[in-house]
């Protein structure tokens, strides 16, 4: 296992001008992104892989980092689609049977930024009171000054697309893991055929659609209602995904298209798509939901699930039409965490039931969605 290699200064500063001076376990330059603060005590390697962190810095408030190195396993996309990554302490020294590398030579081979040896505790105190903030991460220079001018004058998050930066190129077959090339439609078979749209995609969604045994095509964000149609989908889920959802009027209008046609499971971004093609609209959290431990109330039922959240946005309940029953709702915050449209075969939520990481309480929404597409089915007359 290789030793810790030698670390440089590096600070922190956000567009307040609050500065935070540590060092750069890994990677070097400077990069900017909102700074948001991740509550899970594990699940690092599932955080910085995951699509919807593009464009911020996330701080981890649990203290210590890295003690189980990374594995293949547990990759959430391709890559690390996040600005820079912050924490108390890291460990390099890890323990894992699963694990191939140290956090550290992972994110350096992604070309990314960890910084480390600051009071995660104040920083995070600091963004729960002012809200979250954009920020610059720099080894180059601790001078103030010139920092926050760089952070003033970059945009941040509102009024964004960020999905065309991290949706596929062209649409693909998931199969045990592997991204098979589709140029044609497939011949319809008798597995029930889910197509994903693509806005920052999980892989454990894509586990938990192929798990039910279905047929799981991704397409990019920017596919068109009647192309999706010409699938002949069973189900169509609209991903996760960064940025604004309210910047995403051409993928409304997709999912506006597919509404009543096909039935429909949106997750967090995908549920704000899914509001905003009924006329909802959208707005800015003060600090988001970034972490495992979300409680959310199952209208329905009665019951409280235990959730894995990742969002900075969220949908107002009030701007919604009668149609959109509120199907769950935050219990820390009263906000929308997913809604039902009956009538459409449509339902969604803003919380992420295939965790990874987080509990397991609302993957039964996965087997809901296969009953969905199976009826949608029976209801056609079959394949």
């Amino acid at each position: 296992m290789p030793l810790k290699k030698k670390t440089r200064p590096a600070w922190l500063v956000l567009e307040d001008g609050s500065l935070y001076e540590g060092t750069a376990f890994a990677g070097e330059g400077e990069a900017l992104g909102e700074v948001v603060f991740n509550t899970g005590l594990t699940g690092y390697q599932e955080v910085i892989t995951d699509p919807s962190y593009k464009e911020q810095i996330v701080v981890m408030t649990y203290p210590l980092i890295g003690n189980y190195g990374i594995n293949p396993r547990d990759m959430e996309s391709a890559g690390v689609p996040l600005e820079g990554f912050v924490v108390r302490e890291y460990h390099d020294f890890y323990s894992n049977w699963q694990s191939e590398q140290s956090l550290r030579e992972f994110l350096e081979g992604q070309g990314k930024i960890g910084l480390e040896g600051i009071d995660t505790r104040a920083l995070t105190r600091r963004i729960r009171i002012a809200g979250a903030m954009r920020g610059i991460i720099s080894t180059v220079t601790g001078d103030r000054k010139a920092l926050v001018e760089k952070v003033l004058a970059y945009q941040g998050l509102v009024g964004r697309d960020l999905v065309r930066q991290v949706t596929c190129d062209a649409p693909y077959l998931w199969a045990g893991g592997r991204v098979e090339p589709v140029t044609l439609w497939p011949a319809k078979g008798r597995r029930l055929r889910a197509v994903v749209l693509d806005c920052g995609v999980k892989y454990n969604i894509l586990r938990h659609l192929e798990g039910r045994g279905m047929e799981v095509i991704v397409v990019p964000a920017s596919t068109t209602a009647l192309e999706i149609l010409a699938g002949r989908p069973d189900g169509v889920l609209l991903s996760n995904g960064p940025g604004d959802p309210a910047a995403l009027p051409h993928i409304v209008g997709t999912v506006r298209g597919l509404l009543g046609r096909v039935a429909i499971f949106g997750i967090c971004l995908g549920h704000q798509l899914l509001a905003q093609a009924l006329g909802g609209r959208t707005e800015k959290l003060k600090f988001g939901h970034h972490g495992i431990n979300q409680p959310v109330l199952n209208r329905a039922t009665g019951r409280v699930e235990i959730t894995s959240q990742n969002h900075g946005f969220t949908v107002i309940p009030a701007s919604l039409p009668q149609e959109a029953m509120p199907a769950y709702v935050n219990l820390n915050d009263r906000t929308s965490e997913g809604i039902e449209i009956g009538e459409k075969g449509a339902f969604s939520v803003q919380y992420h039931p295939e965790a990874a990481p987080g509990p397991n309480d609302a993957i039964y929404l996965f087997d809901r969605f296969s009953e969905a597409m199976r009826r949608g089915r029976d209801m056609s007359g079959g394949i």
